[in-house]
Parts: structure tokens; C-alpha cells; sequence
């Protein structure tokens, strides 16, 4: 079975699926009261939990890590950099790391994450949020100059819409350099991309489209159904809620009888159904050491054609 795919036409080969860290790393100050924090109801327990969930992810194959400038006040990096030293691993980040940033402050966003992290130079790095006010020919030559500097090896977006993808592309294109990816929210539950012009783009360009939330906050899970509700800023989005609840409840139903067939979850079926689309990968968060082996055990099997179609139709709605 195939576990690799290259990130758009940038040559950088990374696993199928990778791992968002946006809730590792121990926050200081005001830091902790950030969402990347408080939206799913903390982080690891512990620094000890952080390294257990590391080595399972490294032993599952998936050796590819996103984090942000901006997630806890640079903690996440920091921790990622601290558990990746001399380890064999593809790391992605975002920038800035506030919301007050401006083209000529990109040397020293990168020279910050650079020693966060630890290391010469970032795998992946994506501008974090399109912001109109700045101009994208400059921002990308700033990039391209990183590039060239060997401190950047793949550039990235991320929440970009299909036209100031297209802009981003062209303007990287002059410096011979691929629009590596677009980092943008993506699930059975949220199938936007399909709709709005980002997928056909991705596809388009030959772009990756590298999904964010894939469990839908972990409402694909199944786990927040019949039990309590989500914890943090989680337990207000829409997902949650009493006028959702049965249409969410008839796709994780739909997971699971699939999953049976495999002898996996509902939230391995989801993660699996992102996998076999064209160009895409999701990137689901982990907390421990158990989220993190299950995972990876959508690395482990294949859906039929007649069972990603059969997911297809029954989410349709959830593509509006």
C-alpha cells in the first residue's frame, strides 16, 4: 500500500497523513489563554504524554508535524523543535505570530521560528491567513528569497481562497519556485473546498490541499453523540448542536458499519476517506499516545471506490 505522497510539485515526500501539534507546548502568561489551547480542551497532560505521542507517531510512520508561529506564543514550536532534535522528521509551520505583521517583518518571523525550532531551515512554511492589506508579490518573493537562502524547502498557504491562490502561484512561478500546498479546514463534515473553488484549484495548480480539522473537532469520532459534550470553545460550533445532531449521527453511523468491515472506528473511515482523495492530506491532532495510534490505523486499509462514493453521497449536504 502506498503511505507517501509528494507535497504539490515542491519534491518534498511526506507521509499520507500528518499530525497537527497546535495544542502541545507549555505556554507562558497570556499565552495559555490561547485558543489554540482552549478550543479543545487543552493539551497533553503532560511533557512526558507529548513524547510518548511523538514516538508513537514516529513508530506509525507519520513523520510530519504542523504547527504556527502564533499557536501559545510560539510554545507549540518550541516543544516540536525540542522533540525533533536529531530525529528524522518533516516539519510544517505558519506565520506570523501576531496580527499586526507586515512584509518587511518576514526575515525576522522566520529567524524567530528558525530558533524555536532549533533548526537551519523549515521543511514547510505557509502564510497563516490571507490578509488583503498586504501584497502578495511581495510576500512570495520574501519567501522565494528564503528559498533561494536555503532556509525555506517548500512554500505553503494556508486558508487561501482559490483566486489568491492563483495570484500566490503565479507570483512564485516568476521565481521558478511551486506553490507547495494550502492548509485549509476540511472533513465529511465540512466539505466547502468542494464548492468554493479551493479543491479544483489545488487540483488545478497541483497544489496540496492539506486538511485541517478532518474529525470535525472530533465530532466524527463519535465519542460526544451520547455522551457529555465537548469541553472548550469545541462545544459551541455547529456540529454540537441539538438541530445537527441527527444528521451527524447518521454519518458516524454510516462510518461505523463501513469500519466494521475493516475492524476500525468511525473516525479511522473519515481520516481514510480524506487519504484516497486526490491530492489531500489530513492533518488530525493528538493528544496522547492512544488518539494518535488510532490515528494512524487509516494508514493501515483501503476503502472500496464504492465506499468513498457511498460516503460521498450520504455527506452531501454538508458540502453548503
Amino acid at each position: 500500500m502506498e503511505t507517501r505522497k509528494v507535497l504539490g510539485k515542491s519534491g518534498l515526500i511526506v507521509p499520507q497523513m500528518g499530525v497537527g501539534v497546535m495544542t502541545w507546548g507549555q505556554p507562558k502568561g497570556l499565552a495559555r489563554l490561547h485558543p489554540a489551547k482552549t478550543s479543545y480542551g487543552g493539551g497533553p497532560e503532560s511533557r512526558e504524554e507529548e513524547q510518548i505521542t511523538f514516538e508513537t507517531s514516529l513508530q506509525a510512520g507519520v513523520n510530519f508535524f504542523d504547527t504556527a508561529a502564533m499557536y501559545a506564543g510560539g510554545a507549540s514550536e518550541r516543544r516540536l523543535g525540542e522533540l525533533a532534535r536529531d530525529q528524522d522528521v518533516l516539519i510544517a509551520s505558519k506565520f506570523p505570530g501576531s496580527f499586526f505583521f507586515r512584509v518587511d517583518d518576514f526575515p525576522k518571523e522566520l529567524a524567530a521560528s528558525l530558533v524555536r525550532l532549533g533548526r537551519n531551515s523549515i521543511d514547510l512554511y505557509q502564510h497563516h491567513f490571507p490578509n488583503r492589506s498586504l501584497s502578495i508579490p511581495d510576500l512570495m518573493n520574501r519567501l522565494a528569497d528564503a528559498v533561494d537562502a536555503g532556509k525555506v524547502k517548500a512554500v505553503g498557504v494556508s486558508n487561501y481562497s482559490a483566486e489568491l491562490m492563483r495570484t500566490t502561484h503565479d507570483a512564485l512561478a516568476k521565481r521558478g519556485i511551486p506553490l507547495a500546498s494550502n492548509q485549509v479546514e476540511y472533513s465529511l463534515l465540512h466539505r466547502q473546498p468542494e464548492t468554493n473553488g479551493v479543491l479544483e484549484a489545488c487540483r488545478e495548480l497541483g497544489v496540496t490541499l492539506i486538511a485541517y480539522q478532518p474529525l470535525a473537532s472530533g465530532a466524527l469520532t463519535g465519542k460526544y453523540l451520547s455522551g457529555p459534550r465537548p469541553t472548550g470553545l469545541r462545544k459551541f460550533m455547529p456540529y454540537f448542536r441539538a438541530n445537527k445532531l441527527e444528521a451527524v449521527i447518521a454519518v458516524v453511523k454510516l462510518l461505523s458499519d463501513i469500519g466494521e468491515r475493516y475492524g476500525k472506528g468511525p473516525s479511522q473511515v473519515a481520516l481514510r476517506w480524506l487519504i484516497q482523495q486526490e491530492n489531500v492530506i489530513p492533518i488530525p491532532g493528538a493528544k496522547n499516545a492512544r488518539q494518535m495510534a488510532s490515528n494512524a490505523e487509516a494508514l493501515t486499509f483501503s476503502l472500496t471506490a464504492e465506499e468513498v462514493e457511498q460516503i460521498a453521497l450520504t455527506t452531501t449536504s454538508w458540502r453548503s
